[in-house]
């Protein structure tokens, strides 16, 4: 997503429970939106309902045994092919969407394709569905469990070191400060670390020791590489569309006040830290200089991330895309050892395969899908997002539920808002616009239950056709959810 993109008794039982959580989800989107989670996540109210007594005024009639279900629900049979073409043959054909739009739409469970239209090359540019695939590949790749730590040590006589641990939502301030880029009435999800916290934690640590003046060093080393992709535009940098990607930033390079990216997000982070420790009653000297840290450093202080699990989730969501790159560095060093961009889609490609997913002739040169360059197969998304619903990978089921819901959250929120309204809520899907490109990826239920995997692409999107190219598309994928495809 650049800046553009802002707005923006079998295996089929087994299977069932992912209609539940299309359903919830919309439930759970409402409850969002509507400050109801607030209520929720207070931590001094119980957590069970049961345990909060009625208003001694209020009469409730008495409580109705509902009757017994005769029979169980039968199942939907099979997706067939000439319903799922006659739901979205229309809205793909708008005009608006140019002269390449490819599509491809399968059952979600089994193999293959069952309906792929489109003509011209196979494959088009992705935009930033490719965040599917990069965030599948770090699950594959990681424990969703996994943290990301952000350290202080200290390094003898050159004083201490603040050390990247690539957490790509490292904060300036805790969410609650006044000045926080995130702060707002509501809770801040996922929960940040923040450089304040940890040098507050730091300084108490000098304290302790006696140490009232130090030196400060930053330490970027876990990532290697250019911190901007080769097949990036040469603008995309300096005109502040994304951040370098770095090891060590805060509020993902974003400055405090106004617009664009930081120049140095590094520094900016350890001159925060300093700052900090300063007015803590940390004489710092000079100003942070970058540093390796030695292999001998001893911590002073640290701090965590979220859980992988739910990065992916707010990547997804919300289309990251300074996130989604650092996504793809941690991919190659748990993959390939080395935090680049090279090792990371050398990663991509390895784990998805050795999990079963062959992404063909597709190319990806990033993480995030900024760059122009990717090309990508719709049948190859299809597969990538079977995967993450497989029984066998239940640590990939953050991609699922990180994807937004039509009509209600994330990069869907204002969306769906043409077509068919029966797909609301039914679909499940990640975005992808750039200039002259939309795209959306994901997962639809039908109205009587059968779960879909699709995947739509239009690459040559005239300037002046771009909303009304992404509500067709949007149509399209309404219709899905809104057919009886059997």
């Amino acid at each position: 997503m650049a800046r553009r993109d802002a707005r923006h008794g079998s295996r089929r039982a087994r299977l069932l429970p992912l209609v539940a959580l299309l359903v919830l989800a919309v439930a759970a989107a409402a409850a969002w939106r509507y400050d109801v989670l607030d209520r929720w996540l207070e931590p001094d109210r119980p957590a069970d309902p049961a345990a909060i007594a009625p208003p001694e005024d209020l009469a409730l009639p008495p409580a109705v045994e509902p009757a017994a279900v005769a029979e169980p629900l039968a199942a939907p049979g099979p997706v067939a092919a000439a319903a799922v073409r006659r739901a979205i043959a229309g809205d793909l054909r708008d005009e608006d969407l140019g002269r390449h739009v490819l599509a491809a739409v399968a059952p979600l469970e089994g193999a293959g394709v069952l309906v792929r239209t489109g003509s011209g090359s196979p494959l088009a540019v992705p935009a930033s569905t490719t965040k599917v695939v990069t965030s599948t590949a770090a699950l594959l790749a990681m424990d969703p469990d996994t943290v990301f730590t952000t350290r202080v040590v200290e390094d003898g006589a050159r004083g201490i070191v603040l050390v990247g641990g690539g957490d790509p939502f490292l904060a300036s301030e805790p969410p609650d400060a006044p000045d926080a880029p995130d702060s707002s009435d509501g809770p801040v999800w996922p929960e940040r670390a923040d450089v304040t916290t940890l040098a507050r934690a730091t300084a108490d640590a000098l304290a302790a020791e006696g140490r009232t003046r130090v030196r400060v060093g930053y330490d970027t080393s876990l990532f290697s590489g250019p911190e901007a992709s080769p097949r990036w535009r040469a603008d995309y940098l300096p005109d502040g569309v994304v951040s370098p990607i770095t090891a060590l930033w805060v509020d993902e390079g974003r400055p405090a006040e106004g617009f664009g990216r930081v120049e140095d997000p590094a520094l900016t982070a350890a001159t925060v830290f300093a700052g900090v420790l300063a007015r803590r009653g940390i004489e710092v000297v000079g100003v942070p200089r970058e540093r390796a840290a030695g292999d001998g450093a001893v911590e002073l202080a640290s701090v965590g991330s979220a859980p992988l699990s739910q990065v992916v989730e707010q990547v997804l969501e919300v289309s990251d895309n300074e996130a989604a790159e650092v996504l793809l560095r941690h991919v190659g060093l748990a993959a390939e050892g080395e935090g680049s961009f090279a090792a990371g889609r050398r990663g991509v490609v390895r784990l998805l395969g050795e999990a079963g997913v062959d992404l063909g002739r597709s190319v990806l040169w990033d993480g995030s899908g900024l760059s122009r360059q990717n090309r990508m197969d719709p049948a190859a998304l299809l597969d990538v997002l079977r995967l993450a619903a497989a029984d066998e990978h239940p640590r990939l089921r953050a991609v699922l539920t990180g994807l937004p819901v039509a009509g209600f959250t994330g990069s869907l929120s204002d969306r769906f808002d043409t077509g068919a309204p029966e797909g609301r809520g039914r679909v499940r899907a990640k975005t992808g616009t750039l200039t002259g490109i939309t795209s959306l990826a994901g997962l639809a239920a039908d109205r009587e239950g059968r779960l879909m995997v699709f995947a739509m692409f239009a690459d040559k999107v005239r300037v002046e056709d771009t909303l009304e190219a992404r509500d067709a598309m949007d149509a399209a994928a309404a219709a899905l959810g809104a057919c009886r495809c059997g």
